[in-house]
């Protein structure tokens, strides 16, 4: 007698996927956040010949950068923009805004399978498109190192610039693509190195800012009148000695170990601009422990040095 058929367990049912190749070459694209990226990235995709559809932007400023890059894109509410954006929707909102934002287009079902949305914030990974993961969206985190001012100059600074691009496997190919459309070059940041992947940028770029407007603002209260002219080729060759030599480019007093000129520089700003003092100080102590890391300062010349900065930082804590 034969054996009785079993029966086989229902397969459990996966959520509809849409292969890649239902994606078409030419895009289309709907931008939530009419700020200085989302503007910029989409009139670049414009450029290159994908159907930028819709937008958002209430604000006078956003309506400006509408107006000047994107003219022929309609504003709407950001579900509608969503609703439009059939292929991919970017989303290019302030960092702390972003969660929210795609929760509430998740829940007002203006998200749809097959349909990619991707973000431009460098804090975030994919976590934060969870809501929109659930809806069937596939989602990537797609960040410019660029900083942004949002008029057309920037989109010839985007040329050959890295993205930090975090995504699941099978979309790292259609990530590639948007790069290149884009014409950067991709960067693949793991999901958990994120916040450090975007704290360096914002140490690097928005903290030099500070740094070069605190430097013109103490070379005017030593009565130069115009800081820029005196600060732009010792900076562009500062920078471009870092980026070449990394700690080899370090010169300057902090680096020689001169303690004496720095309690001088101290005792002047703590007369002149207190409020750089702090500033001063971290910056300075850093550099030491990077000029001796790297062999630049010997220990025994650090010593003064060490000594200054430690008896003027514990003056600032008090």
């Amino acid at each position: 007698m034969s054996a009785p058929l079993r029966t086989r367990p229902a397969a459990r049912r996966r959520p509809a996927t849409v292969p890649f190749a239902a994606i078409p070459a030419v895009l289309t694209v709907g931008i939530v956040g009419a700020g200085r990226v989302g503007t910029t990235l989409g009139a670049a995709l414009a450029a290159v010949g994908h159907r930028v559809v819709a937008t958002t932007g209430s604000s006078g400023a956003s309506q400006a950068r509408v107006a000047l890059l994107l003219p022929t894109v309609s504003r709407r509410p950001a579900a509608e923009v969503a609703r439009a954006a059939t292929d991919l929707l970017l989303i290019a909102v302030p960092d702390d805004a972003l969660a929210g934002v795609v929760a509430g287009l998740a829940a007002e079902g203006a998200l749809r399978p097959g349909q990619v949305v991707a973000h431009t914030s460098g804090a975030h990974g994919l976590a934060v498109l969870a809501p929109a993961v659930a809806a069937g969206a596939r989602p990537l985190a797609l960040h410019p190192a660029m900083t942004f001012t949002g008029t057309p100059d920037d989109l010839s600074r985007l040329s050959g610039i890295s993205y930090g691009v975090t995504a699941p496997a099978e979309l790292r190919p259609l990530a590639a693509r948007l790069v290149a459309d884009l014409g950067g070059v991709p960067e693949w940041i793991g999901e958990a190195d994120r916040p450090l992947y975007h704290a360096a940028l914002a140490h690097g770029a928005n903290h030099l800012v500070t740094l070069v407007n605190e430097a013109a603002d103490r070379l005017r209260d030593a009565g130069v009148a115009q800081p820029e002219k005196v600060l732009a080729p010792l900076l562009r060759a500062a920078l471009e000695n870092a980026l070449r030599l990394g700690d080899d480019a370090l010169t300057g007093p902090v680096a020689r170990g001169d303690a004496g000129t720095v309690a001088r520089h101290l005792t002047q700003l703590t007369a002149t601009a207190p409020e750089s003092v702090p500033a001063y100080l971290a910056l300075a102590r850093r550099t030491a422990d990077r000029a001796m890391a790297a062999g630049r300062l010997r220990p025994v010349d650090a010593e003064p040095l060490l000594g200054v900065l430690d008896r003027d930082q514990s003056g600032v804590a008090a």
